[in-house]
């Protein structure tokens, strides 16, 4: 299916499908409307782990709606309660820095979309000093060949400053265990872009 050039929550998504199969585990960090997480759930299938963070149970509900008319088994778990054999899609009413606290390790992908809730509270944003806390435990979490997928909006208030320490924390992962790809909307500079980080296979980082 083609999708404008410029939709950039597109081409996040498309990047995630090129790594993820049948019964891996992913993460959302942003639950949000829940658009994210449905993708996730489709590309892991019924046997396959999915853990959505949000802060706001307007958006865990709405992503609860939204995943259960698609057909998903859907649980609001606790960090007790979170186990390895969890399948189907697991929403977690807690914030994304907390994810080390979770049996998440060995995520085949990890998705982020910054900024604020559509629809809801415009002064409930992301900020740098919690986004980059589970940027970089998100990286830790990956599996080889598992990429971190973060769409960034740097047009709203505090956005840009966001913006840039995230560019900063993506510039400075190390070439020997990431790949990362930044895509922008050239000509318009306050349009969302995206970052991805790719962790390298050992096996083929030890071969460069």
């Amino acid at each position: 299916m083609k999708h404008p050039l410029t939709k950039i929550v597109s081409w996040s998504h498309e990047l995630l499908k090129e790594v993820v199969t049948s019964g891996d585990l992913v993460v959302d960090l942003t639950a949000g409307n829940g658009y994210d997480t449905l993708l996730l759930w489709q590309l892991v299938g019924p046997d396959g782990r999915v853990v959505a963070f949000d802060i706001q149970d307007q958006a865990l509900k709405t992503t609860e709606r939204r995943l259960l008319e698609a057909g998903a088994v859907v649980r609001w778990i606790a960090e007790e309660e979170f186990a390895l054999n969890n399948s189907g899609v697991n929403l977690l009413a807690a914030s994304h820095t907390e994810m080390d606290k979770y049996s998440i390790s060995g995520a085949k992908a990890i998705i982020a979309n910054l900024g604020y809730l559509p629809g809801g509270d415009l002064q409930l944003v992301t900020r740098p000093e919690t986004t980059l806390v589970a940027l970089g435990k998100a990286c830790g979490l990956l599996a080889p060949g598992g990429r971190l997928a973060v769409v960034i909006y740097p047009g709203h208030n505090g956005g840009r400053e966001e913006a840039e320490q995230v560019d900063t924390f993506f510039q400075n992962l190390p070439d020997q265990d990431f790949h990362v790809l930044c895509l922008r909307v050239g000509n318009r500079p306050q349009a969302p872009y995206l970052q991805v980080a790719e962790k390298h296979h050992r096996e083929r980082a030890s071969q460069q």
